[in-house]
């Protein structure tokens, strides 16, 4: 419960002493305090909010400027962000022209779409690529911190492995709500742990904070974990892939996705097939085989599944790829498969956190050869064409492999919400834009004074 964002958004329509009132109320269901206190501490609140709306009436535009931000009219469910589809890809470029306009050098920077960002160690110093990705938590294993900080670390370390980078280092960044249970810190802590010793990467920083401060009353936790990694060759980026490559693709058991799915189907077995560490183990056996140079394109099967990975590549690279659906099939775990079929969850729209390589063929037999050697399960499914177009080959045909608005919906509340694009989504990305490009000038505007005060 957010009372400062409740308490700014009562004060539009209602009079100071009827908000203070539901504040104290909402309280109460929260603190174990008396009504009295509860009255002091919303006092307290309509106080600081107050101060903070008294921004709009002073006379410098440009400290308002600074204060405020740009303002779309779209909030984040509505525009599908973080649900792995096209609105949140759209996004997600918006953030990268941002990044984009700060005019710094990156080897690989967020306008590649790339799992992870590469930078070039400095000129005169051993030729090294240091790759960091940053990934957070499942929101809905915020009651189960012990999954969900082992699927976060596994998934950061992930994006590093997809960029041919070996991984050195674990950072962790926590923060539970104001009512939450001291022990959860220490189970998600335990999580990222596990993964850390399976992998031999030590955890070495990390940041505990309450989420909102004392603003936020609950016991939500939500945290990142994010990897360093470094390699001595040019990363595995997407925009490597050359037509007639083949398209490799390691077993798939899921992870935060398919772990939610699972608990809040009640089908908990299905938990422990999510337990393991075999996509770092395949990237792995790649760079000890000295095949990375080798390999034109790596990426995890996470955000958006399927359609969503191959709709990035194509845009990326402007290559088509046909994938063969009886292959996929095989290389979903078959409790995962079995799972996702029978509640009618799309596998090729959801993530199932398998190892995607493609590569030239004679390197990608090579590269069976050696993940199949380490135990994990790998086989072709497609090949890299030049039509432009990511393809699905099943028995019905080609059909265009797109990514939905959202990830294909794998709980009953993401069923309700639905996936279907909003009539209005072309008008949405237009304000959306905008409000990225006024973040761009306000950005530029602020270096520049601050470079004009130095």
């Amino acid at each position: 419960m957010d009372i400062e964002g409740f308490t700014r958004r009562a004060l539009v329509d209602g009079d100071e002493e009827s908000v203070q009132k539901s504040l104290q109320n909402k309280i109460l269901e929260f603190k174990d305090i008396s009504p009295q206190q509860a009255n002091q501490m919303a006092e307290a609140v309509l106080d600081e909010v107050k101060y903070t709306l008294k921004i709009e009436e002073h006379p410098d535009e440009s400290l308002k400027n600074l204060i405020n931000y740009p303002k779309s009219g779209i909030g984040m469910g509505k525009m599908g962000v973080g649900s792995r589809g096209a609105g949140d890809f759209f996004v997600h470029r918006q953030i990268a022209e941002i990044v984009k306009s700060s005019h710094t050098d990156a080897f690989i920077n967020p306008t590649a779409q790339d799992d992870g960002g590469v930078v070039k160690a400095p000129a005169g110093a051993e030729e090294v690529y240091i790759t960091t990705a940053v990934d957070g938590i499942h929101s809905r294993l915020s009651e189960y911190p012990f999954l969900g900080g082992f699927h976060v670390a596994r998934a950061s370390m992930r994006d590093v492995c997809v960029m041919g980078s070996q991984p050195v280092a674990i950072l962790s960044d926590l923060h539970l709500a104001d009512d939450g249970e001291v022990g959860k810190l220490f189970d998600y802590t335990a999580g990222v742990c596990a993964v850390s010793e399976l992998t031999g990467v030590p955890l070495v920083a990390g940041s505990t904070l309450r989420i909102g401060g004392d603003m936020v009353l609950g016991d939500r936790l939500v945290s990142a974990v994010g990897t360093v990694g470094i390699s001595p060759h040019p990363p595995t980026a997407r925009k490597r892939a050359e037509a007639g490559d083949v398209i490799l693709l390691t077993e798939g058991s899921g992870g935060g996705t398919i772990t939610t799915t699972a608990l809040y189907h009640g089908l908990f077995d299905v938990v422990w097939e999510t337990m393991d560490i075999s996509f770092i183990q395949a990237s792995d056996a790649i760079l000890q085989a000295g095949l990375l140079p080798e390999v034109h394109a790596m990426t995890d099967v996470t955000n958006g599944g399927l359609r969503g990975d191959a709709h990035e590549i194509s845009q990326t690279t402007g290559l088509g790829l046909a994938f063969w659906e009886d292959e996929i099939r095989k290389l979903v775990n078959p409790k995962v498969l079995e799972m996702l079929e029978n509640l009618d969850i799309d596998p090729l729209g959801v993530s199932v956190d398998s190892l995607m390589i493609i590569a030239p063929e004679n390197v990608a037999r090579e590269v069976e050869n050696t993940i199949s050697g380490v135990g994990v399960k790998i086989g072709q499914i497609g090949e890299v064409d030049d039509t432009g177009i990511p393809r699905l080959v099943g028995e019905q045909g080609e059909t265009e492999l797109k990514p939905l608005f959202r990830e294909a919906a794998y709980t009953k509340i993401k069923k309700f919400v639905g996936d279907v694009q909003p009539e209005d989504f072309e008008e949405m990305k237009q304000k959306v834009e905008k409000a990225a490009h006024e973040a761009i000038l306000k950005k530029d505007k602020v270096v520049e004074r601050i470079r004009e005060n130095q």
